[in-house]
């Protein structure tokens, strides 16, 4: 009996996890968002990278945002197609949860683990009618000067 409680109990605690974890059906991948602002909190783990991501109080889309040169994936993905589309949330939120992809991913593209106060620019999705809570699916990533694409590894 006391196996099966401790059978159930590691079952439920490996289960949680996943609850909090967003699949790409939740966000609204027409509508690409760009946001650039200072990272205040960073949580460098599985199963994806996260930050807190604080905007000016007047964001505004990059002018050279269109032209920025990305690089490639293994899955395919219009980049330029997205940059073109992309657009400021119409929330106001100040800060936004920003998640990135898996340890590993972001290893092999070389992100190094960004620390509090990095500004950092991204390129995501986040949920259909920018409902819920303030969180965006990164796609891009824009930081120390470089492009990362975190849909799949480096091509």
């Amino acid at each position: 009996m006391m196996q099966r409680r401790l059978f159930t109990a590691a079952s439920l605690g490996l289960a949680l996890p996943a609850w909090a974890h967003h699949g790409w059906s939740s966000f609204d991948q027409e509508r690409p968002l760009y946001l650039e602002g200072r990272a205040t909190k960073v949580l460098w783990r599985n199963p994806h990278g996260e930050l807190e991501l604080e905007l000016p109080d007047n964001p505004a889309l990059p002018a050279d945002l269109k032209q920025r040169a990305l690089p490639k994936q293994t899955t395919s993905v219009d980049g330029p197609g997205l940059l073109a589309k992309a657009q400021l949330p119409t929330r106001r939120d100040r800060k936004w949860q920003i998640e990135l992809a898996p340890l590993t991913r972001l290893q092999a593209w070389g992100v190094e683990e960004i620390k509090p106060g990095t500004q950092v620019g991204v390129l995501g999705f986040t949920f259909t009618g920018e409902k819920g809570d303030a969180v965006l699916r990164a796609e891009y990533l824009f930081v120390g000067g470089k492009a990362y694409g975190l849909r799949s590894s480096p091509a």
